[in-house]
């Protein structure tokens, strides 16, 4: 039997250490340890060192369970769930020295794939402003000890947040889609940290976000954050997010941006 208040109350207790030291490994400089997709995709010492650190917490307490993570990959485990990690979301955030970054832990049940896995816990803890957001399935969102509700967004339009991914041959697909959501935009925020956006969608701090290229450690915990405020969290028509597409909101608002988002003419 899973229990999932176990399972979460680990998840935050490493989160919040691994924040810690990404925080202050931050505070005494970064160093540059790679690129990954393109040249301004970066990984950092820092994201190793916290990723590792995480794993060998994971090992320690569930040494049954399989890992997936940015910067390590995937290692099946024999319980049937899987710890989904993004150590530093947000990295070129992190090397700038723009408080805007996460760590991102999730555990999910079954196939280490998300269309298929079932979300049990996600945990997006920011250390540069202390705040975790935690849910469990079935429990509710929470920031600290306040509950979540996504929000509606007021006849001023909706805020919304979206990302382009570091490959310049994406880009003019990227700005045709903002385009084609721009009526139904107050405004827009670009801020560089997927699991991030989908908490502040969560909280209501975000009416809805929108975007394509996410890795599955960039939206396990965020997506399960949304469902539990009260969100939809989609991708491709039919199918749950991923690389294609990714799409949170309030329901109402979700239905909109789906239909501009995959409506081209």
């Amino acid at each position: 039997m899973v229990d999932a208040r176990e399972l979460a109350d680990l998840a935050i207790d490493i989160a919040r250490e691994a924040g810690e030291l990404a925080r202050r490994r931050r505070g005494e400089g970064v160093a540059i340890a790679a690129t990954k997709s393109a040249l301004a995709d970066i990984v950092t010492e820092a994201d190793r060192e916290v990723e590792l650190l995480i794993r060998d917490r994971i090992a320690t307490a569930r040494p049954d369970d399989g890992f997936l993570g940015e910067e390590s990959g995937a290692e099946r485990g024999a319980s049937g769930l899987t710890w989904v990690v993004d150590p530093i979301d947000g990295t070129v955030n992190y090397a700038y020295g723009i408080p805007h970054y996460a760590v991102s832990i999730a555990v999910v049940e079954g196939e280490p794939d998300p269309q298929t896995w079932e979300a049990l816990v996600g945990v997006v803890y920011a250390p540069a402003v202390d705040e975790l957001f935690h849910a469990r399935a079935g429990e509710g969102a929470w920031l600290a000890e306040t509950r979540l509700q996504v929000s509606e967004p007021t006849d001023a339009g909706a805020l919304l947040a979206t990302g382009f991914g570091y490959d310049p041959a994406t880009h003019a697909g990227d700005l045709a889609r903002l385009g084609r959501i721009m009526p139904v935009a107050r405004d827009i925020r670009r801020a560089g940290a997927a699991s991030l956006d989908l908490a502040y969608v969560a909280a209501g701090r975000l009416d809805g976000y929108v975007e394509r290229g996410l890795q599955p450690w960039d939206h396990a915990a965020g997506a399960l954050l949304v469902r539990e405020a009260g969100g939809d969290v989609t991708g491709m028509p039919g199918e749950r997010p991923g690389r294609t597409m990714t799409i949170a909101a309030s329901p109402a608002l979700h239905s909109r941006l789906a239909e501009r988002v995959f409506h081209e003419s």
